[in-house]
Parts: structure tokens; C-alpha cells; sequence
């Protein structure tokens, strides 16, 4: 409708992204986790065919990739030390390539990776979930003063509890991006839709 708009767009914020080539892809918490059990998302396979694809195109423009585990501790569902916690090997790390653990929703809360970065302002982000580690990295992001570009189809969430009611894993997806794309990040809808 005509009379939407965003912050983003008031602000004079871009509406596109930065090429791959000059952006730092994060690999939110791609962990096998979320493609079984009490954690599995709706749509988890597709985001991670979509999110190998993205690491792919970002590996051949020679972009840094920084590889993200959340770690809860042995015996939970993000036990770094289980086949649990382990990063799906659809989008395994190679040499070389970073990989940071976390223990809170931003990736940037208690580790290094704002400083793994260095000078590098762009950020590309697949991974899970999205309304909570997405969406925490790319507001913390986004407040460090860095460009945060989040690629949907590499995201995924899960249906959530709203009082005896519950909100449709679609629903929390939808709002989520859309919260997103209002001024903390830039949202494409597939990794084509971030230029080399």
C-alpha cells in the first residue's frame, strides 16, 4: 500500500544491499538443533538449502565467512560438544573460516566477532531463529554502526505461545522480517537477491 513506509526509508537509510564481495557473512546458529525434535523449525530445510547456496556464492566472491554456535551447556538442545549442537554439515565450516560461540541471542554479546571484523561495515545473516538470534544480531549490529542485510529464505522460525493461543511459526517469520526491514536491516528474499 502507498501509505506504508519505513524508518529506514525516512531516515535515507539504503533499500538495497552490498555486493558479497564487500560483506562479512554470519552463519547464525545453523545447528542440528533445529532440524529435529523439540527445536525443529518449520521450514528447516529449505532455509538450509537456501543458506548453503548463500555460503557458496559468499565463498566464491571471496567474502569473510564467520560461522556462529550458541552453546547452552552439556545436555541441553545447543550442547556444542554434541551432534546436537553441531553445525549442520549442509553449511559446515571450511579452514579457515571462523567459528564463534555464543551463549546469549546477539552474536555480538560476550564475543569477539565485532572485533573479528575489523573494518568491514556490511553484514549478510542466514541462520535460525529468526526472531530471536537474527534478529538480536542484527540490532546489535545495526547499533554498532554496522549494515546489516538479512536473506529470509536462509531463516527459519518456530510457532510460539502467545498466553493459551498460538502464534503460527509464518506469523512470527512474517513479523519478525518485517520489524527488521523497518530500520535495523535490510531484508531480501533470496540469496539472488544480493549481488556478488
Amino acid at each position: 500500500m502507498s501509505d506504508l513506509h519505513t524508518l529506514r526509508g525516512l531516515m535515507g537509510l539504503p533499500a538495497t544491499p552490498a555486493p558479497l564481495s564487500e560483506s562479512a557473512l554470519i552463519m547464525v546458529d545453523l545447528q542440528n538443533t533445529y532440524t529435529e525434535g523439540i527445536m525443529e523449525l518449520e521450514n528447516v530445510a529449505p532455509a538450509l538449502d537456501e543458506a548453503a547456496a548463500l555460503l557458496d556464492r559468499a565463498r566464491s566472491a571471496g567474502a569473510k565467512v564467520i560461522h556462529i554456535q550458541h552453546d547452552a551447556g552439556e545436555g541441553s538442545p545447543y550442547d556444542v560438544t554434541a551432534d546436537i549442537g553441531a553445525i549442520h554439515p549442509s553449511v559446515a565450516p571450511r579452514d579457515g573460516e571462523s567459528i564463534i560461540i555464543k551463549n546469549f541471542p546477539s552474536s555480538f554479546v560476550g564475543t569477539d566477532l565485532q572485533a573479528q571484523l575489523g573494518d568491514i561495515g556490511n553484514l549478510v545473516l542466514a541462520g535460525f531463529m529468526t526472531h530471536m538470534c537474527i534478529n538480536s544480531t542484527a540490532r546489535s549490529g545495526f547499533s554498532l554502526g554496522f549494515a546489516p542485510t538479512v536473506v529470509a529464505a536462509a531463516t527459519a522460525t518456530r510457532a510460539l505461545p502467545n498466553g493459551t493461543e498460538s502464534v503460527p511459526a509464518a506469523h512470527v517469520q512474517a513479523a519478525s522480517l518485517a520489524a527488521l526491514s523497518d530500520l535495523p536491516g535490510i531484508v531480501v528474499p533470496d540469496h539472488r537477491s544480493v549481488p556478488s
